[in-house]
């Protein structure tokens, strides 16, 4: 069993640089930002009972964990015990060895202004935005990182004291509640015995979450033309080519009962402007046509004088909290990411249709 891998680059780099997806640090600013904490060295004198230790390496080796385990310490992540491997990064693992993180933790540099533990958050709110009191608190102690905003998506995992974020470029990472630990992991779960792969439920709990977050009045929505059978969110740019390829595709979706709501997601440089004219249109109808027109044939249709509003980028900072990594992103209403080709016999599958 093969858990993600850490990406080289130090992570606190990557969020103390307000960067584009196009725009990749220079090693000089990697090097002079790698700030990651070798937590081993530091936890080595701490303790762990006999029986979670036992436990715990009985669980992960059931789970298929070849590689030789040198020592169990709590770890920095809240609930969690840190499980050092030899030659390979260290894994995160609750108690009762249900959830598991892999990846340094690396020490947020920015000073520490609010000192209190955070109210741990309950099942019930898995997949829920961080409240705002525990989000204020978080964001005081992250002064250092340039791009974390109030617009920074953060949300409940199923580990109580570890937030899921995102930067608003959608890339995700994990932290302690009080902000003092950061790492680019994911949470996989182990269930009777096997790893089964990344949380899925909280995925599709925040994956809603962030839907229902969504001004549904910004959205481009082709309703299905026959009795509704499924919904979903697609995150679209009027420069990418597939989206474009998919677009030839929605008549006949709706004409199978799917409805397609549209999230304006410019990631091309020239994007940002052109959706911008798309979205000024007075009404949901020419909206339509000129998003038609665009991912048609190729025909932006511009703004006028008098719209001077942006009505893409409210959504598109809210969508962050999909952490889409390419577009089009495909989603059906209950949050679940379509992960092949929308092009494919699997598509109408995921959508239940025929």
């Amino acid at each position: 069993m093969t858990l993600p891998v850490l990406k080289s680059a130090s992570l606190i780099s990557v969020i103390l640089l307000t960067t584009t997806a196009c725009a990749q640090p220079s090693s000089a600013d990697a090097n002079s930002n790698n700030v990651t904490q070798n937590t081993q060295n530091s936890q080595a004198g701490q303790a762990v009972s006999a029986t979670v230790d036992k436990r715990l390496r009985q669980i992960l080796t059931q789970a298929g964990i070849k590689t030789q385990i040198t020592s169990i310490v709590p770890s920095k992540l809240p609930n969690m015990y840190q499980v050092n491997l030899a030659g390979q990064l260290p894994l995160h693992i609750t108690e009762d060895g249900r959830y598991v993180i892999q990846g340094e933790l690396q020490k947020n540099p920015s000073k520490r202004v609010v000192t209190k533990t955070p109210v741990r958050s309950t099942s019930a709110q898995v997949g829920e935005p961080v409240n705002t009191s525990v989000k204020s608190d978080m964001l005081a102690n992250m002064a250092a990182l340039k791009n974390m905003s109030v617009k920074t998506p953060f949300f409940y995992t199923a580990v109580p004291g570890v937030i899921w974020g995102a930067t608003l470029e959608g890339v995700p990472f994990l932290l302690s509640d009080d902000a003092q630990y950061i790492t680019d992991g994911e949470i996989s779960v182990i269930e009777n015995g096997q790893f089964i792969g990344l949380d899925e439920n909280f995925e599709k709990r925040k994956n809603q979450s962030v839907f229902a977050s969504l001004d549904n009045s910004q959205l481009i929505t082709y309703p299905a033309t026959t009795t509704e059978r499924a919904v979903i969110y697609v995150a679209d740019d009027v420069n990418c080519p597939y989206c474009r390829r998919l677009h030839q595709q929605v008549p006949s979706l709706n004409a199978k009962g799917v409805t397609v709501n549209v999230i304006g997601y410019p990631i091309y440089e020239a994007s940002p402007k052109q959706m911008r004219g798309i979205w000024c249109q007075a009404n949901a109808d020419s909206r339509r046509q000129a998003f038609d027109k665009a991912m048609l044939q190729g025909e932006m249709t511009p703004a006028s004088e008098s719209c001077t509003v942006d009505h893409v980028t409210p959504n598109r900072d809210k969508a962050a909290g999909l952490a889409v990594m390419a577009t089009p992103a495909i989603y059906h209403e209950d949050g679940v990411l379509y992960q092949a080709s929308f092009e494919s016999p699997e598509f109408l599958e995921f959508l239940g249709v025929e």
